[in-house]
């Protein structure tokens, strides 16, 4: 059954790089009015993506009895 939980991750990932930039894209010119980066595309929304479950991933481990 872990199998399948690993390929539910996948599509996930792609629906929330596309979730990360419709929300950056729509926010970002009211947020930030005075730098550079206003709007990103879809790899650099995946790349933000991957960080962010990165950076997020070990607290999905604390509570998890193995």
């Amino acid at each position: 059954m872990g199998y399948f939980r690993i390929l539910a991750a996948i599509p996930g990932f792609f629906i929330s790089s596309l979730i990360l930039m419709l929300l950056w894209n729509a926010n970002a010119h009211k947020l930030f009015t005075d730098t550079v980066v206003k709007d990103i595309n879809y790899p650099a929304a995946m790349l933000f993506t991957i960080i962010l479950w990165l950076a997020v991933a070990p607290l999905a481990a604390v509570g998890k009895k193995w």
